[in-house]
């Protein structure tokens, strides 16, 4: 990929995860969400999946990472110069990809946190 390109794809993935971050929910009809009393006793379990879910897509994006960055470290100590500075290219989006994936999953799982505390009271 061209820097120019990676450079967009980062930006509008940090644009997006920002206003996902930033968002707030408005509620307005104080009359009509008044009368109603919503059912909140089945919300424990999708608190749980959805914790279940992010930790087993942490866990994942960790291994993965860790397991191609052996890769890409044994094939540069072994590599000649010319080698060498193609891996270098690589590990760029290697960092990228690895500090979204840490990042994403503790989004996710800060996003979980704050859905379970919020269902809870």
């Amino acid at each position: 990929m061209e820097k120019k390109t990676v450079k967009i794809i980062a930006t509008i993935v940090t644009i997006i995860m920002l206003m996902m971050v930033l968002s707030t929910g408005v509620m307005a009809a104080d009359e009509l969400i008044s009368s109603m009393n919503p059912d909140y006793s089945d919300t424990g379990s999708v608190g749980t999946i959805g914790g279940k879910i992010v930790n087993i897509l942490s866990i994942i994006g960790v291994v993965v990472a860790v397991i191609v960055l052996l890769v890409l470290g044994i094939k540069y100590m072994m590599g000649s110069a010319s080698e060498k500075a193609e891996y270098k290219k690589t590990m760029i989006p290697y960092l990228v990809g690895a500090i979204l994936v840490f990042g994403a999953s503790a989004i996710a799982g800060a996003v979980v946190s704050m859905a379970q505390t919020i269902t809870t009271t």
